[in-house]
């Protein structure tokens, strides 16, 4: 009783403790009797279209009722099975062979049962499975200050609609009161290769969520990532590096921004990362065009005039303007130009400022050295 109290799941009502509604629908017996919608209706439709009539194309349907704090692990085992696996997708992007990442399609369920409204009794959660997506629908618009710019974001946002049942449900080991659901939904589908959630709208009062389970890459492009299995990239990187790859070869800022949904500084950070590893490169055209790079570690793409002076960096472990102008008799423009791109490819490393600067083993070049071993490689 004392625990009931602290949670806040009592309430003194005409001198005697009474349990409030979020009480009876999280512990009550027959919740259907507090709220008639309180439940989670699993529609499985055939094809991609909902069709109704003559053409209605139900396979399955059922609903799932039990008090909140037994719904959720209920759900998961009736929905479970209808999971499908999948049968051609490659091992880069998929931990599992699910055609949709188990946390992903669980936390949408358990956020639709923690936050939905539950003043709305004339409708109720709904989980719809098409032949290419799963919708998860949950009555009522997203509290204040959550917005569906927000949510596709990623942003940290934390609102409870509900206090008391998130309370119990974060007890109980389904949730984090951090906001950290849905920005690690998106982390699982990139990973698993699949399109990022989407989230609207339905009829101006249901909150929908919308995983899909056909992957971004065809297996032409697949093949082609697993050169970059060794180099730490993001999901979003992983989709830039696609694009470009079906698009000649190369990207702008802008073309960065406009798929990813980011603005000019987290695209400009991003490219610099790819630059750094190696994967990327300046086009030297106002920096405005970046080009694809093979993956770090592939001899052939060894400069070779930077072949010249690798026998010096591998003995003093540094390098500077004038050292590459003696080595390979070129101009302090011409040997500027030079460690400026051999910087941005990754095969240097900048350190200080302007005439004081010079050059150490940059990722690239100690990343070549680790993978061939017994090779004279500066940095190794």
């Amino acid at each position: 009783m004392e625990t009931l109290h602290a949670c806040g799941l009592l309430e003194g009502r005409n001198g005697q403790a009474a349990p409030t509604m979020a009480a009876l629908l999280l512990f009550g017996r027959i919740p259907l009797r507090w709220h008639e919608r309180c439940g989670i209706d699993f529609v499985r439709w055939e094809g991609k279209e909902r069709k109704s009539g003559a053409e209605l194309n139900i396979s399955k349907r059922f609903s799932v009722e039990a008090p909140l704090s037994a719904l959720i692990e209920r759900a998961f085992d009736s929905i479970k099975p209808f999971i499908r696996e999948r049968q051609k997708l490659h091992d880069l992007f998929f931990t599992e062979k699910l055609e949709y990442p188990t946390f992903a399609w669980q936390e949408a369920i358990v956020n639709a049962v923690a936050h939905r409204d539950y003043s709305i009794r004339g409708l109720g959660i709904e989980v719809w499975m098409f032949d290419d997506r799963m919708e998860i629908r949950s009555p009522g618009l997203p509290p204040s200050p959550i917005t569906l710019e927000a949510l596709a974001k990623r942003e940290h946002l934390h609102c409870s609609r509900n206090p008391l049942i998130v309370r119990v449900l974060t007890a109980l080991g389904y949730m984090r009161e951090l906001g950290e659901g849905i920005p690690r939904i998106f982390d699982e589908m990139e990973r698993a290769g699949c399109y990022p959630p989407k989230f609207n709208i339905a009829g101006g009062a249901v909150f929908q969520l919308t995983l899909r389970n056909e992957p971004i890459y065809d297996k032409a492009t697949i093949e082609w990532l697993q050169k970059f299995k060794e180099v730490d990239l993001s999901g979003d990187q992983k989709r830039m590096l696609a694009y470009a790859h079906a698009h000649g070869g190369y990207f702008t800022s802008r073309e960065y921004q406009k798929m990813i949904g980011t603005d000019i500084y987290g695209a400009s950070s991003a490219i610099k990362d790819l630059i750094r590893k190696g994967v990327a490169g300046s086009t030297g055209k106002g920096s405005k065009y970046y080009m694809v790079q093979e993956p770090l570690g592939m001899p052939p793409e060894i400069p070779a005039e930077f072949l010249r002076i690798m026998p010096f960096l591998q003995k003093r472990r540094k390098i500077r303007n004038e050292d590459v102008r003696k080595i390979l008799k070129v101009a302090r423009n011409t040997a500027s130009r030079m460690l400026s791109e051999w910087s941005q490819s990754g095969w240097l490393r900048k350190d200080g400022t302007k005439r004081g600067s010079s050059y150490t083993p940059g990722e690239r070049l100690m990343h070549q050295a680790k993978n061939a071993p017994g090779k004279s490689v500066a940095g190794a």
